[in-house]
């Protein structure tokens, strides 16, 4: 049952009282409908699409560490239909208020709603302090303490609450202006390296060999810019809540093995060996082909790029009975211990260079964290300088996103 605080026509959005673990202890409002799948006593990540509930986890983290966490869209089955459903928090000693709603709007109306509760509440703490002090005969000065230091309080929470909303702002508008100029960027860039590519194959015969080289580097420079500009569009995506997922029947086998032939043209020139065994009868699973494409590309490159000549990147495919795991093995220069914390983080660059002088945008591995836990899967890494790294990620054999197998 829900809190009679609210009012009997609620909101369209769910709101819960949780412990700092997650746990359930009243759902305070449901215009949703979706009481019944988190009772009390029962971890809050169960309201969401299983293939949503590590996202959920994460959620919780950020709003326990950060004391509040706003606008997190997460999928839920709603009435039926999986639906994305904004998602904030706010602590609320000694736990957490969790607050959903269809949209941003909705979620502002809950929470001002909450707001004036709290005001209620306050009100109504007033009114009995002040007949416990009558009745006790206290004296005045303790109930004038209580009642300030209650009143600092309140100013506290709502600056705090303003605070919040505004950051939540100046993060949107940040994460529009970071997807707007890294779009706007894209187009010249493509221009300027088309032209290089032009004047390096068709003009190069006239042209000195100082000349052929700064088109060279002009060429390589656009390259590296673009593949920058198209990495800040995936990370502005991904922040913004934007970023979709197609998930479709696929088979893994087939993807993987077209990704190694894409990369053993780039792993030619030095001389690197890509290798991958298919397994047979693999079965199909459920993933967005072109966002695992771009997983699998980033980590192939990144172990060409950081190999030597004449060494070999190892891909294997596995399936068990909950996941399919991919692994990508290199023998490189290996990643110190300290720096293996940093990998997953937005423009985290280590120690190690490319054994070609080849650049890095810091971008990539975070763009592949996103992906594989939007599918529900995780990635992790080993590493022994000198010897190696050992990238894997699994993906869930079933789909609980569609709550049905892969197709046979």
């Amino acid at each position: 049952m829900t809190s009679p605080l609210f009012s009997p026509t609620p909101s369209p959005g769910i709101v819960i009282l949780c412990d700092p673990e997650g746990t359930v202890q009243e759902v305070l409002s449901d215009g949703l409908g979706l009481a019944f799948r988190v009772p009390a006593g029962n971890p809050i990540v169960g309201l969401v699409d299983p293939a949503c509930q590590e996202k959920m986890r994460h959620f919780l983290e950020a709003a326990r560490t950060n004391k509040s966490a706003f606008n997190w869209e997460i999928t839920v089955m709603v009435k039926g239909r999986l639906k994305p459903l904004h998602f904030s928090a706010m602590l609320n000693e000694p736990g957490l208020v969790v607050i959903a709603a269809d949209s941003r709007d909705a979620v502002s109306e809950l929470t001002q709603e909450l707001g004036r509760i709290n005001n209620e509440q306050t009100n109504a703490l007033r009114s009995k302090t002040k007949g416990l002090a009558a009745q006790t005969a206290r004296d005045d000065t303790v109930y004038e303490d209580f009642m300030r230091v209650n009143n600092d309080l309140a100013n506290l929470q709502r600056e705090l609450a303003r605070k919040n909303a505004a950051l939540t702002t100046l993060n949107e508008e940040k994460n529009r202006l970071l997807g707007m100029a890294a779009h706007d960027l894209r187009n010249p860039l493509g221009i300027i390296q088309g032209y290089s590519e032009f004047l390096e194959s068709e003009a190069a015969p006239s042209l000195s060999k100082e000349h052929r080289e700064f088109i060279t580097i002009i060429k390589d420079t656009c390259q590296f810019m673009l593949r920058m500009v198209s990495d800040l569009l995936d990370v502005s995506a991904i922040e913004s809540g934007t970023l979709r997922l197609d998930l479709q029947p696929c088979d893994l086998s087939t993807l993987v093995g077209h990704n190694v032939a894409l990369n053993r043209i780039l792993a030619g020139p030095k001389q690197i060996t890509i290798a991958f065994d298919p397994p047979a009868d693999f079965p199909k699973i459920l993933l967005d082909a072109e966002k695992i494409s771009q997983v699998l590309n980033n980590l192939i490159s990144n172990a060409v790029k950081f190999s030597h000549s004449g060494t070999t990147v190892q891909l294997s495919l596995e399936l068990d009975s909950e996941n399919a795991r991919i692994t990508v093995k290199d023998q490189g220069q290996g990643i110190p211990e300290a720096e293996l914390q940093k990998l997953f983080k937005p423009f985290s660059t280590g120690s190690v260079r490319g054994t070609a002088g080849e650049k890095s945008t810091g971008l990539g591995l975070v763009i592949v964290r996103k992906i594989v836990e939007g599918h529900g899967g995780k990635i992790k890494v080993t590493s022994t300088e000198g010897v190696g790294s050992t990238f894997s990620f699994t993906l869930p054999a079933t789909s609980p996103a569609f709550g049905r197998t892969s197709p046979e």
